[in-house]
């Protein structure tokens, strides 16, 4: 009997999906009243989405809003482009994008990559009192929730940096920058693709 000539093979690329996932989950599911609060910022664009708790209609919004909700309604978005439709109102939005993969220098099979948070909020709802800003405290939320946190690697998620991101006279905001390490979860077993 012949042995089998196809090896596993690795890439990093492929934990990417896993990656997204579980951030997901860290965000918006697993830590109701954080996740809650983070929907608030997300999505309800008045000065006080997180005082106001006991309005009956900021309360529906958020049931209503699951994280599939979420993403199809442009909340949260997994590629790098903000399309503003004609005559919707302007929302605070959350890109998650990877870039910056480069090889494991303790095992170059693996690949390291950039995380990036584009935290982007309507000028007009920056503002929240009490000198509260809705992108920094977007990002507070997304850094506390994350950083040092597992992911599909070897390692944890590691802070690098937090940017500004000037767009344009309406959406602006910052960005944050996160290390994922990967390892041996980016193994596909020979004959599986």
């Amino acid at each position: 009997m012949k042995k089998d000539l196809i090896k596993p093979f690795y890439s990093s690329f492929l934990s990417c999906e896993k990656d997204t996932e579980t951030i997901l989950r860290k965000l918006f599911v697993e830590d109701t009243r954080r996740a809650e609060e983070l929907k608030r910022l997300l999505v309800i664009n008045t000065r006080d989405c997180l005082d106001n708790r006991d309005s009956q209609v900021y309360k529906r919004v958020l049931e209503e809003m699951t994280l599939p909700k979420m993403v199809k309604e442009g909340y949260i978005r997994l590629k790098p482009k903000v399309v503003m439709p004609e005559h919707e109102e302007v929302k605070s939005y959350m890109i998650i994008s990877y870039d910056h993969f480069t090889p494991n220098a303790r095992n170059p099979k693996f690949r390291d990559c950039n995380i990036n948070f584009d935290i982007i909020c309507n000028d007009d709802a920056w503002e929240l009192g009490d000198y509260r800003i809705r992108p920094l405290k977007i990002a507070g939320y997304v850094d506390g929730l994350l950083n040092e946190s597992k992911l599909s690697g070897i390692g944890t998620l590691n802070f690098l940096t937090c940017k500004e991101l000037l767009l344009d006279n309406e959406l602006n905001g910052y960005t944050l920058i996160y290390r994922a390490i990967h390892g041996s979860d980016d193994i596909i077993p020979s004959g599986e693709l």
